[in-house]
């Protein structure tokens, strides 16, 4: 076994089941992506640290615990399609197509809408597409979804995204007031949108997903 293929055992072992997740394709999906590949390379070491990892700023890669939980709120199945806003460098995108159908992956940062695009490739991840532009549009084309994730903070998600979800569909994000956020999971039901806490979590507001501030004098 690799060096990177240990540290994902550890990951899993000490950081994903312990923090309630069970189920094995969950698991079987952070066991089998390859976490170091869809990082900065000068981060290839901290790739299985339990904490968020820098990506470009304000933007991260969440820890493996919050993606973990998420999806296991989200009970992801085989047979959807999976919106992943905020992509980065696609690890998500490449966890989640293990899990779903098919997955679109937003990133507005062109650089690393490229990087991840080829790196999805190279891993063999073919049943997910990278798709550039504002992260606060999701990608209209491909709508409705039954399924989205929102990789990184915020504080309100734009009409733009949730009208792109799915009748009975979920959406899952963390959700920042201040420097503390929880996790939530927003269900659609004949067009309203009820919404559940999960568990606690942190990341970085992501641009187009702060609350608008007016001005006072």
């Amino acid at each position: 076994m690799s060096e990177f293929a240990a540290r994902r055992v550890m990951m899993v072992d000490t950081q994903v089941r312990p923090s309630d997740v069970t189920k094995f394709p969950i698991i079987d999906a952070m066991l089998s992506v390859p976490r170091e590949t869809f990082v900065p390379d000068a981060r290839r070491e901290a790739a299985y640290v339990g904490e968020n990892l820098p990506l470009a700023p304000g933007r991260v890669v969440l820890e493996p615990r919050t993606l973990a939980k998420l999806l296991d709120a989200l009970d992801v199945q085989p047979t959807e399609l999976v919106l992943t806003i905020g992509c980065g460098l696609g690890y998500s995108a490449a966890v989640i197509a293990r899990l779903a159908e098919t997955v679109v992956a937003v990133e507005e940062d062109e650089g690393l809408a490229a990087d991840a695009q080829r790196i999805l490739s190279e891993e063999g991840v073919d049943n997910a597409v990278v798709v550039t532009g504002p992260l606060a549009d999701g990608a209209a084309k491909c709508a409705p979804y039954d399924v989205i994730t929102v990789e990184g903070g915020v504080e309100v998600i734009p009409d733009a995204v949730l009208a792109q979800l799915k009748q009975g569909g979920r959406i899952g994000a963390v959700f920042m007031d201040g420097a503390v956020g929880t996790a939530r999971v927003g269900y659609k039901t004949e067009g309203r949108m009820t919404w559940r806490p999960v568990f606690n979590a942190a990341a970085p507001v992501l641009a187009g997903f702060r609350t608008a501030r007016g001005f006072t004098l």
